[in-house]
């Protein structure tokens, strides 16, 4: 197998990132795709009680344990099997068990911050941005952790203001400077979900080709 290519797909909390991702595994041949999600990698905090790891600010980048996340990509790249994290946000720290991920010719790297770390920024060969409304985002961040976290609105609302937002401003819309493309409308945009399916495609069906050719030598 060629080297894998390495797609980062980045953007704000609610801005569509996961809509995209699963979008484009849903046309990629499954044999041929694996997605790593920078937001299983947040740190793992088993030295400190549940009351205190509430208090953490999970959008700052000290948060997530970039060293592993960092090593893993790199693991990948060399054709190599990793033992991916399985955060828990009900008990906001990791879990015992861990998810296998065998390297493929495409790996989607997704997350708030992949482009905010050089380390992690000069191991993709593909930078996509994907930029939405603050207030479409914040709906839909309401939306999801009512729905899949058992949050309440006033919660939800504490931590964007006093964490979301102002990680987005630093951390996050910054670097947006690094992105090869920008989408707008998150998974909505379908003409540009298309372009990149169609590019992965072209590129899965190069590899194909390479390889055939090299089997009759």
């Amino acid at each position: 197998m060629n080297e894998p290519l390495f797609i980062g797909i980045s953007g704000g909390s609610g801005s569509g990132k996961t809509t995209i991702v699963r979008r484009i595994y849903k046309e990629v041949p499954e044999r041929s795709i694996a997605i790593i999600e920078h937001d299983a990698y947040y740190k793992d905090q088993s030295n400190i009680t549940y009351e205190e790891r509430c208090k953490t600010n999970y959008d700052h980048p000290f948060a997530f344990d970039t060293d592993l996340f960092v090593e893993h990509i790199k693991e990948l790249k060399k054709g190599n099997v990793i033992q991916k994290p399985i955060y828990d946000y009900s008990i906001h720290n990791r879990k015992k068990e861990t998810i296998k991920v065998e390297p493929k010719e495409i790996i989607i790297v997704e997350g708030l911050l992949v482009f905010y770390e050089e380390r992690i920024r000069d191991l993709l060969d593909i930078k996509i941005f994907v930029d939405t409304d603050a207030d479409i985002r914040i709906l839909r961040r309401i939306n999801r952790d009512m729905r899949d976290r058992g949050r309440s609105l006033e919660s939800i609302m504490n931590q964007y203001m006093s964490t979301v937002r102002p990680a987005h401003e630093q951390f996050i819309e910054p670097t947006k400077k690094y992105a090869d493309i920008i989408v707008t409308e998150g998974g909505n945009n379908l003409v540009a979900v298309d372009l990149m399916v169609t590019k992965i495609k072209s590129l899965l069906y190069n590899n194909k080709r390479k390889e055939n050719k090299r089997s009759f030598v």
